[in-house]
């Protein structure tokens, strides 16, 4: 039997340290501009690639029904990288590059603001969709590792897990949809509603 201890509590101490490097204050802001996006009736859009996919679903379904389930005003979060059939099309006929800025062409508004999620800040599709929501005046956010990449760089509102460890970057991801979906559904929202 092999002994992974070490290794495991390594990867954990890591991790705790990460987490305890975090910005309460970029969080909180970021959770601000949330909740301001759902009370003005507006969207989130939201994406990424691989683990960081996986992460956009599970924060749409967390916003979309976690913390809306007992609001009057619901969250509006749209994923944009869970249509497989129109993000093969546009890989297919346009470029994997803008699998997520061409459907935002369709849908996204100036008052609605894109989530992006990129584990080395520099996923190229990730990059475009920031860039066209800034073409029009939406507000961005980014959550990114490594040393933030392109996606820290342009994004309004970032949150930053600065680590060069794939793994730890999407795990503090998904803490972060979990500290959200946990605070902003105990306090139902800004002004209870």
């Amino acid at each position: 039997m092999v002994d992974y201890t070490k290794d495991i509590r390594t990867y954990i101490e890591e991790e705790r340290q990460v987490l305890e490097s975090l910005d309460e204050n970029e969080i909180s802001v970021v959770m601000n501009v949330l909740e301001e996006t759902r009370l003005s009736g507006n969207r989130v859009f939201i994406c990424g690639n691989g683990g960081s996919a996986a992460t956009a679903s599970h924060f749409t379904c967390d916003f979309n029904k976690g913390i809306s389930y007992t609001q009057k005003v619901k969250y509006n979060f749209e994923c944009l990288n869970d249509n497989v059939p129109m993000m093969m099309a546009i890989a297919n006929d346009i470029s994997y590059d803008d699998i997520f800025s061409e459907p935002l062409k369709n849908k996204m508004h100036k008052e609605d603001v894109l989530l992006a999620i990129s584990g080395s800040g520099n996923s190229r599709n990730v990059v475009k969709a920031v860039e066209y929501a800034k073409s029009i005046g939406s507000k961005t956010i980014g959550l990114v590792g490594y040393d933030g990449g392109k996606v820290k760089e342009l994004t309004d509102y970032c949150i930053h897990v600065n680590i060069n460890n794939m793994q730890i970057v999407e795990d503090v991801h998904m803490i972060m949809d979990h500290v959200m979906m946990f605070v902003l559904s105990g306090m139902k929202g800004a002004n209870g509603n």
